[in-house]
């Protein structure tokens, strides 16, 4: 199984150590964040650099060259952060965005001997084949993810290996996304001389940052309201049950109050960062906010009442819609860990009491240092916008973690490793074939 590929970070006092990038490419912000992890096996962010994200719309990469220029930028600051050399080349980057589906399957791989364990090649196999399902035109499957198990009919098990049985089941949630949109990011990143280590679903990354293996096990719901979108995953007894991908998230505020106060887009995301609050009722009833007018024009009021019911009314649209894919998930009545809102959206003021008023679940703000060590500068990094990009780099220790396990099982012949297969060798065969496909297109067309 091959290694995990990692940038080096030259200090002077230092040795050099493996590094994991990650790069959150998002509607409002993109942002690099480069981790290492430490002698106590915790993660320290080393550094982090952040643009604005002018070239994407709801997740999805809609101005090439705008795209291109922002993570220069993001990355550049994050390797000038660092004190020694730094080049970045290899990054983790997470995926959004509306053409993002996630379905239900339940896979089968019958073993040629019975009375044998079953070992990580019987488990990698069936895993293997669900990503040889096909889907519709247009549309590759991402990630694969076990939920559980079944061995000769025995179901619940979250571990196989080492049992005996001739007949391994599994349900899966695969999580599938468009050709087109994996391809735009894979050429921004490209282009920006970067090469794509691995592709991460932003909610996944996100729970990673931000939840702890206890909420995972009682149950959680994990709420990340993005600029473009709003993320949902659903976990229970430590395994994902349910993702959804929102089409709103806190643009859309912005743009509401935009043209509900008749000022510029500028003005409104100001306001709604300085001022707003997700429950008018909590606001005081004379308070005003007075906004300079444009060139000649008199200053305009805006009370903070009015302000926090445009904010209110949209973001009670959000919430139903979460509410519906809670529902929809089968496991509102098991999720004893609640609702956890992480993303730049949960910065709004009293947002946790309107998701509890709404659900009727208990609610908190998601911070993303759930799993750092303490020597970071926690204070900036404690923001719930960050959550995705740290939670990227969590994953590539993962993945480096899992691929080590692969390594013993392979060359001791002992039962010791994680249950799942390299996923980004997936991703990488996937963006190949798809990158030939659209090269004999073009060859065709000539």
């Amino acid at each position: 199984m091959a290694k995990a590929r990692t940038t080096e970070l030259f200090n002077k006092k230092e040795l050099k150590s493996k590094i994991i990038v990650g790069l959150d490419i998002g509607t409002t912000k993109i942002v690099c964040f480069v981790g290492r992890r430490n002698e106590h096996g915790k993660i320290e962010i080393l550094s982090m650099g952040k643009a604005e994200s002018l070239g994407v719309l709801r997740g999805v990469v809609a101005n090439i060259r705008q795209t291109v220029d922002s993570i220069k930028k993001a990355v550049n600051l994050a390797e000038d952060r660092v004190d020694g050399d730094l080049t970045i080349r290899v990054v983790n980057v997470g995926v959004a965005g509306q053409h993002i589906k996630s379905l239900q399957v339940r896979g089968i791989h019958t073993r040629d001997r019975f009375d044998t364990d079953i070992s990580q090649k019987d488990v990698d196999a069936l895993i293997d084949d669900m990503y040889k399902l096909v889907m519709q035109p247009g549309e590759e499957i991402i990630t694969v993810l076990p939920q559980e198990y079944i061995v000769d009919q025995e179901q619940g098990i979250k571990e196989p290996i080492g049992m005996i049985g001739g007949r391994l089941e599994a349900n899966f949630h695969i999580i599938t996304g468009h050709v087109a949109a994996l391809m735009n990011i894979k050429n921004c990143i490209q282009r920006a001389n970067l090469e794509v280590q691995d592709i991460i679903l932003e909610p996944i990354a996100s729970a990673d940052a931000v939840l702890s293996d206890e909420e995972k096990e009682a149950g959680v719901v994990l709420v990340d309201i993005g600029g473009g979108t709003t993320d949902v995953a659903i976990f229970h007894e430590g395994i994902i049950r349910h993702t959804a991908v929102i089409p709103f998230g806190g643009n859309i505020i912005t743009e509401d109050i935009q043209k509900g106060c008749t000022i510029l887009k500028s003005v409104a995301e100001e306001l709604k960062v300085r001022f707003g609050m997700a429950l008018a009722s909590e606001t005081k009833e004379n308070e005003v906010v007075c906004i300079p007018g444009i060139r000649g024009q008199e200053p305009k009021e805006i009370t903070v009442r009015n302000l926090a019911s445009i904010i209110q009314a949209r973001v009670e649209e959000i919430i139903e819609l979460v509410h519906y894919q809670i529902i929809n998930s089968g496991y509102k009545q098991k999720l004893i860990g609640g609702i956890v809102v992480t993303g730049g959206g949960a910065e709004l003021k009293h947002i946790t009491q309107l998701f509890e008023y709404m659900t009727g679940m208990d609610s908190r703000i998601g911070y993303p240092t759930e799993h750092l060590a303490s020597n970071n500068n926690l204070e900036e990094l404690a923001s719930p916008m960050y959550s995705t990009g740290i939670g990227l780099v969590l994953k590539g220790f993962e993945a480096i973690d899992r691929q080590t396990n692969h390594s013993d099982v392979a060359s001791s012949g002992t039962v010791q490793g994680h249950s799942g297969v390299d996923r980004s060798s997936f991703f990488k065969k996937f963006l190949d074939q798809a990158g030939n496909m659209f090269r004999d297109d073009e060859i065709d067309d000539k």
